[in-house]
């Protein structure tokens, strides 16, 4: 297996180059040649624990790493870390069945993926002979950051700089940041969104002269630990073959059945790894994209239009707060085929602001969203009616599953958390969330009295000029 570009222009790469790298040379995104099946019968697969079935599905996409690399790997990711022994509970509620992914250290389900990649990083840096330190330069709208910073805590060969949009994200997920602890983090708010981050990003990423002069003066390679990286990609496969086996092993359905699979998305990562597992084989019915009032996407796959020009809202599912969803252009590629017509559709979203697609070709998606009401009345209604409470996110999924009415069996990705976003959890079941009886997560207890470390807001025009800073004399 090899590793091109959504854009068709940078070299093929392997995995471990591809991991490094982070994002390809022309801007695209790396995506694999094929897609690797699913091994064994849907009974065997079913008698695995999470990190026997995380090797199945993961051993073809580490085509040049070798059986102990990977075993070692997810060892050293799937432990005791996570507060539930099974690493994803899947919990029937109101219908649907809950992947319940936010039991890892930070309470979100970011640490699913960023519990794995550093492993996967350092084993490729070794792999490769790479002697320069990694800067994991990361966008976040509110959870990759922590995720990453947690994930990569004190990880030798590696720094960690962090950008989130300040005063736009949950007052636990900007505490989470400031006080990170780490000897190798950077945290700063910039003034803007998390599309103004993310843009920014991206072209510190691509520009080869700054790449150039902190390679040559500081030792430094740059990467990403977003989604855009196709080694945070790849682990959140895993959890929804969980949740198809574990909606088996309950009855719901028979080996074979198709569902759906519902996902609140922002920068489209979580989808689209689901999307990788259909790919793989697992029979999927409908993908869900759930969105907020920011609903660039639901317009996306009713329409055939992608249209950023429009007003952004900052939500009370603020991680979602997006308008430019990254991984759209990796669904772009596998449904188009066309690395050149890729190309012309992002230039045409960086110039034009807009792109239009058939949208017939992408009918295995079903957009639809829930503004800030509709996900304050889905909390109230489950907690009331089921005794189960959500995060804000979560939430959107639930509302469009309720709206979409399908009777199709249904997996929703719960993805962070309640008391994540507890201010908006507590309005709407109408008590102080610490009344449920639903435990804080290990990772968020105390976090009021960690002691802030990160309080620098800088302009977002200012990201690269800071990185050039926070490394002088490195």
């Amino acid at each position: 297996m090899e590793y091109k570009s959504t854009r068709g222009q940078a070299p093929n790469m392997t995995i471990s180059q591809a991991i490094i790298q982070g994002i390809a040379a022309d801007g695209g995104l790396y995506v694999p040649d094929a897609f690797p099946k699913l091994g064994g019968d849907w009974e065997a697969l079913g008698k695995l624990n999470y990190q026997e079935l995380a090797y199945e599905v993961l051993k073809g996409y580490l085509h040049n790493f070798s059986d102990e690399e990977i075993k070692a790997c997810i060892a050293g990711a799937y432990n005791d870390k996570f507060e539930k022994s099974e690493i994803v509970p899947v919990v029937k509620a109101g219908g649907a069945f809950f992947a319940e992914l936010y039991h890892g250290p930070t309470a979100a389900f970011k640490d699913m993926a960023l519990s794995l990649m550093p492993y996967l990083l350092t084993t490729s840096v070794k792999k490769e002979g790479e002697d320069k330190t990694v800067v994991i330069i990361v966008s976040t709208s509110g959870d990759t950051g922590m995720a990453a910073l947690k994930g990569f805590e004190n990880v030798p060969g590696t720094e960690v700089v962090v950008f989130f949009p300040d005063g736009a994200v949950s007052p636990v997920q900007e505490r989470q940041m400031r006080t990170a602890e780490g000897r190798n983090a950077h945290v700063f708010s910039i003034y803007g969104n998390f599309d103004d981050a993310q843009t920014a990003q991206k072209k510190i990423l691509n520009d080869k002269e700054f790449a150039l002069e902190m390679a040559e003066q500081h030792n430094i390679k740059f990467s990403a630990a977003n989604s855009m990286n196709i080694g945070r990609l790849i682990p959140q496969i895993v959890y929804y073959v969980w949740g198809y086996l574990r909606m088996i092993e309950a009855g719901e359905i028979k080996a074979g059945d198709k569902i759906n699979i519902d996902v609140p998305s922002g920068n489209f990562g979580n989808i689209l790894s689901a999307y990788y597992a259909y790919r793989m084989g697992l029979p999927v019915n409908k993908f869900i994209c759930a969105s907020n009032k920011n609903k660039v996407l639901t317009d996306f796959f009713n329409t055939g239009v992608y249209d950023t020009k429009r007003e952004f809202y900052v939500t009370n599912s603020p991680s979602m707060d997006i308008l430019v969803s990254s991984n759209l252009e990796r669904l772009l590629y596998h449904v188009l085929g066309d690395g050149d017509k890729v190309a012309e559709l992002m230039k045409a979203l960086a110039e034009d602001k807009h792109y239009e697609v058939d949208k017939d070709a992408f009918s295995l998606f079903s957009g639809a969203y829930a503004d800030e009401s509709e996900i304050i009345d889905a909390i109230a209604e489950m907690f009331k009616e089921n005794g189960y409470l959500m995060d804000t996110h979560t939430a959107v999924a639930y509302a469009v599953y309720k709206k979409l009415g399908d009777n199709t069996p249904t997996l929703i990705a719960s993805t962070a958390s309640p008391y994540k976003f507890g201010d908006a959890v507590s309005k709407a079941i109408g008590k102080p969330i610490e009344d449920t009886g639903v435990s804080i997560p290990r990772g968020l207890r105390d976090l009021d009295k960690k002691q802030i470390v990160f309080t620098e807001a800088i302009p977002k025009e200012s990201m690269k000029e800071k990185i050039r800073n926070e490394f002088e004399g490195f």
